[in-house]
């Protein structure tokens, strides 16, 4: 079998995983390679996301990491199990890595926690908010390439329906920002409020009133895992999406959403500003 050349978010994270485990149990690379009877070089792959490895496999390194948690075990097993045939593997080659990566990491959540400052999140934008804001972004964006955009956004729109908790806090100023002009923005917070119908959706706003909040450019989508040590944190770069996994950048963030939701309204009272911010456009 040959590495692979880039790994998803998925299979690196497998990888760390396994990575952390050993690192836990101080068992060196070159006793991991020999429980397994393979190289240093091997492990090393697997642990980079560039090979996979088998349920027996899995289970018997971590029986030699002395992992004694089977929920994280089994999670782990269903993470090397994962085939394609998704629905984002059909855009594989025509979107960024990094979009498919969050599709399949919100297909997987067991929950979603999300933060906009300046953006509507994009699991809850309109077609015409997607396409006006791509082509504020690129003028040039050839008209194939942005209806791929706004047709991978609106599938992604599938976790809302799947029942998955997500709960959304958005800045005022967000809500404000009149993206495609007055109709466009309009609509935009009727879907919005639509959305927040739905039972397992619940969505709160920090007004431009709270003293001390300070959130500016620290949007994030908290995306919980199977287990606690699986959960992952999205945040966008200048550089497309980057992916934190690490134990303290992870406990960080959860402090991080402390604070923001202390600053937000309920979501009654947040549907209330939504609507009058909307009878105002």
């Amino acid at each position: 079998m040959s590495a692979r050349s880039v790994p998803t978010a998925r299979q690196a994270r497998l990888g760390a995983e396994l990575r952390k485990l050993r690192e836990a149990a101080g068992v060196p690379n070159r006793q991991a390679a020999a429980q397994l009877d393979t190289s240093p070089t091997q492990i090393s792959h697997i642990e980079s996301g560039r090979f996979g490895l088998s349920e027996e496999r899995l289970r018997r390194m971590a029986e030699f990491y002395d992992c004694d948690d089977p929920a994280l075990v089994d999670a782990l097993v269903a993470m090397a199990e994962y085939r394609t045939g998704n629905w984002w593997d059909e855009y594989r080659g025509v979107m960024p890595r990094q979009a498919l990566d969050l599709a399949e990491l919100e297909h997987d959540a067991t929950y979603v926690r999300a933060f906009e400052m300046v953006h509507i999140p994009g699991v809850l934008q309109t077609e015409d908010h997607v396409r006006a804001a791509s082509l504020f972004v690129d003028p040039g964006l050839p008209k194939e390439e942005l209806e791929t955009r706004v047709s991978f956004r609106m599938r992604r729109q599938q976790v809302l329906e799947s029942g998955t908790p997500y709960d959304i806090v958005v800045h005022e100023a967000a809500l404000r920002m009149c993206v495609g002009g007055s109709k466009v923005a309009r609509n935009q917070l009727g879907h919005l409020l639509h959305a927040a119908d739905r039972e397992t959706v619940t969505l709160r706003v920090i007004p431009f009133s709270p003293e001390g909040f300070a959130g500016a450019g620290l949007p994030m989508q908290y995306v919980g895992g199977v287990v606690p040590q699986l959960d992952t944190v999205q945040i966008d770069t200048s550089h497309g999406a980057e992916f934190i996994d690490a134990t303290a950048r992870l406990n960080r963030c959860r402090t991080r959403f402390e604070s923001i939701d202390s600053a937000a309204l309920p979501h009654d009272a947040s549907l209330d500003l939504v609507q009058r911010i909307a009878q105002e456009l």
